[in-house]
């Protein structure tokens, strides 16, 4: 019986990477959306084709064992060769047709892509989009997205980036916490109120001490590291926080607070798999989404 590995065996290799990065069954199951029990036979087909046993288990779950330890670094290069080959072949189709899937952070995703995806459906209905709402990096290379929206710019190599524009921030609160308490009339007053900032995020204290307000976790009286959760509790009258000029000016039961002062922006780039950058249906969800993005952002 023939015991090498063909192509067909793939699925295999990613299963064996995905239970030794995890640690389980269970939690690589889930991140390959297979079932456990698929996960599992799979894991026992390779140690058959291979003749090794690639696990040992532990009282927190799987591990490898020193011949799975030796055969990670190739599995990972046959995973990387796999996703240039995926890439690649993806890449030469020229349809302006087909699926793209966009990533970007949960704010943007809820707050302001959903009017530009739907100009991007009326103009390309041919293109269906999926739309990854996350506030983790996704791997483009790894084809975990084919367009992303991020708040920095990708330094890994082979991805394609363009800077968009910076988003407008600004000082904000329910108008119905504003009416209790009062409005501030400098940026020292905020000390004297209730604020909302992040929880493990160093962010909002970092960029308050650059301007050279003493500020320190303690100051704030809520706290939460979720941006999607952090806007609501400004809108439910928690208190004054940030947010991104345009979401805050659309809501009307949030007021705008002016001082004259400098906030920091938020860039704004897109990124993208060089090998598929010039895929018809993916570079003109690009320009699309580049078009769309312009407004609520300041030039480029």
């Amino acid at each position: 019986m023939d015991k090498s590995l063909t192509l067909s065996d793939w699925s295999l290799i990613q299963s064996f990477l995905a239970v030794a990065e995890t640690g389980s069954l269970s939690a690589a199951a889930r991140e390959l959306g297979r079932s456990q029990p698929t996960l599992g036979r799979q894991i026992q087909s390779l140690e058959q084709v291979l003749d090794v046993s690639l696990f040992e288990r532990h009282a927190r779950g799987l591990r490898l064992s020193p011949i799975g330890e030796r055969l990670i670094p190739m599995a990972r290069q046959m995973h990387a060769a796999m996703n240039d080959l995926n890439l690649t072949a993806a890449g030469q189709a020229q349809q302006l047709e087909g699926s793209v899937r966009i990533t970007a952070s949960v704010f943007m995703a809820h707050h302001i892509l959903p009017p530009i995806i739907a100009q991007i459906r009326q103009a390309e209905p041919a293109i269906q989009l999926d739309i990854v709402a996350t506030d983790a990096a996704e791997n483009l290379l790894f084809r975990e997205a084919d367009i992303a929206i991020r708040m920095f710019r990708s330094q890994q190599a082979d991805i394609v980036t363009r800077f968009i524009g910076d988003v407008p921030l600004c000082f904000c609160a329910a108008r119905s916490y504003l009416d209790r308490a009062g409005r501030p009339k400098s940026p020292e007053d905020l000390f004297s109120h209730d604020l909302v900032g992040f929880d493990a995020n160093p962010q909002i204290i970092a960029a308050m001490r650059e301007k050279g307000w003493p500020a320190s976790r303690k100051d704030f009286a809520t706290r939460c590291d979720l941006q999607s959760v952090y806007w609501e509790l400004i809108r439910a009258g928690c208190g004054i926080g940030f947010s991104q000029v345009q979401v805050a000016e659309a809501d009307p039961l949030v007021e705008l607070l002016s001082f004259d002062i400098d906030i920091p922006v938020l860039p704004v780039w897109l990124a993208a798999p060089q090998a598929m950058r010039q895929t018809p249906r993916i570079r003109r969800v690009w320009d699309l989404l580049a078009e769309g993005l312009k407004p609520s952002l300041k030039p480029a």
